[in-house]
């Protein structure tokens, strides 16, 4: 299970949950004001726990419904009855906020503060679970993705390029047709009227393609998902090999049409066809 999958509207529906949670403890109803008269012997006014019916149907529903919504987020493609949990919990949140809207006008006293604290939280429940997936600021992650950390060689000072490999986040990129760690001399610059030879080798394929960009001009790169998203074969089978989850870094070794091809952590390779909003290293 992976936290960082999860967005704002599910932290909504967590805590809400456990305001919801909280609130079966507390009294369904309100006690009498005895205060200069008799009363009856009462210890407490009854909660949640007093009345199965109740907890059931609207408190543990509601924690149910928390519980489906956030699974289905961190575990992705998790299915009962060819249905997705997360369209389960959506249902259970709007049922457990129907119970407690009609539970509260059929109460013959007054609403203790556990019922009414009840039904605002199976209201924020509700209103989250359904909200999540199309309100923009909602969808947004709960936990951004971590910066990585670059390794600095033994001895070295802050600010140099680490070891890591090509394309590591944060080492510093070699240009076009050189190689890693090569550097140019000092003071050397190209003679007038002639080009650099890497600039000639990039142009050279362009001219002969009409202009379009040379293979050799993408460069492997790190990323990281916004979201878990899918890795599939690269021979162009439907079923993904691979899910690739928010918080990792992965290495992109080739462009393919509007994918990448990406490696994983264990030497895995695969087309990641959404692109949208990665983060590059």
């Amino acid at each position: 299970m992976n936290i960082r999958s999860l967005t704002r509207g599910d932290g909504v529906v967590i805590g809400a949950a456990v305001v919801l949670f909280i609130a079966s403890f507390l009294s369904l109803v309100s006690l009498p004001d005895c205060s200069g008269q008799f009363c009856p012997r009462e210890s407490s006014a009854p909660n949640a726990w007093d009345s199965l019916g109740t907890l059931m149907s609207v408190y543990l529903a509601g924690v149910i419904a928390a519980a489906l919504i956030v699974v289905s987020r961190a575990m992705p493609g998790r299915k009962v009855a060819n249905i997705d949990l997360g369209q389960f919990g959506v249902a259970f949140a709007v049922f457990a906020l129907w119970t407690a809207f009609w539970t509260i006008i059929d109460m013959t006293g007054d609403a203790g503060a556990g019922m009414i604290l009840g039904l605002l939280a199976t209201l924020v429940l509700a209103a989250g679970a359904v909200a999540a997936p199309l309100v923009p600021a909602l969808k947004a992650p709960l936990m951004p993705a971590p910066k990585p950390q670059v390794a600095q060689p033994y001895g070295g000072q802050p600010g140099q390029p680490g070891p890591g490999g090509y394309g590591y986040p944060g080492a510093q990129q070699p240009p076009y047709g050189g190689q890693p760690g090569q550097q140019q001399p000092y003071g050397a610059q190209p003679q007038q009227g002639q080009q650099p030879q890497a600039q000639q080798q990039a142009q050279a394929p362009a001219a002969q393609q009409g202009g379009a960009p040379a293979a050799g001009d993408f460069a492997p790169f790190w990323f990281a998902v916004p979201v878990a998203r899918p890795l599939y074969a690269e021979d162009g089978s439907p079923t993904p090999i691979a899910e690739l989850a928010p918080g990792t870094w992965y290495l992109a070794v080739e462009q393919r049409g509007p994918g990448l091809v990406a490696q994983t952590q264990d030497g895995r390779r695969g087309v990641l066809q959404d692109t949208t909003g990665i983060q590059r290293g």
